[in-house]
């Protein structure tokens, strides 16, 4: 099953190709956390090697920062964009 993983994030990111930067990231988040995590952050930005999170609480966001390495890595590997970092804010007006 793992194998089958890896060519399906391959292939998403072939791809990706075609788009933007924070749109090849929004598109591979999902991918790269699972739907249920990708749910409570969103890609908010990318700038130099950045992406900006944003969380819907204080537990989420220090979740995600506990996560950081591996979603750096997976985010850059998947979404084909230089990742050197994260940075994770709580949404504003959030609901959850």
């Amino acid at each position: 099953m793992q194998g089958m993983r890896d060519v399906l994030k391959g292939s998403l990111a072939r791809s990706l190709r075609a788009f933007d930067e924070v749109d090849r990231l929004a598109a591979a988040w999902p991918v790269v956390c699972g739907k249920a995590t990708a749910e409570r952050a969103v890609v908010a930005g990318y700038a130099d090697g950045i992406v900006l999170l944003e969380a819907v609480n204080e537990a989420w966001m220090h979740e995600m920062m506990n996560m950081r390495g591996r979603l750096t890595r997976e985010l850059a590997r998947i979404a084909g964009v230089p990742v050197k970092d994260i940075r994770i804010a709580i949404k504003r007006n959030s609901r959850r």
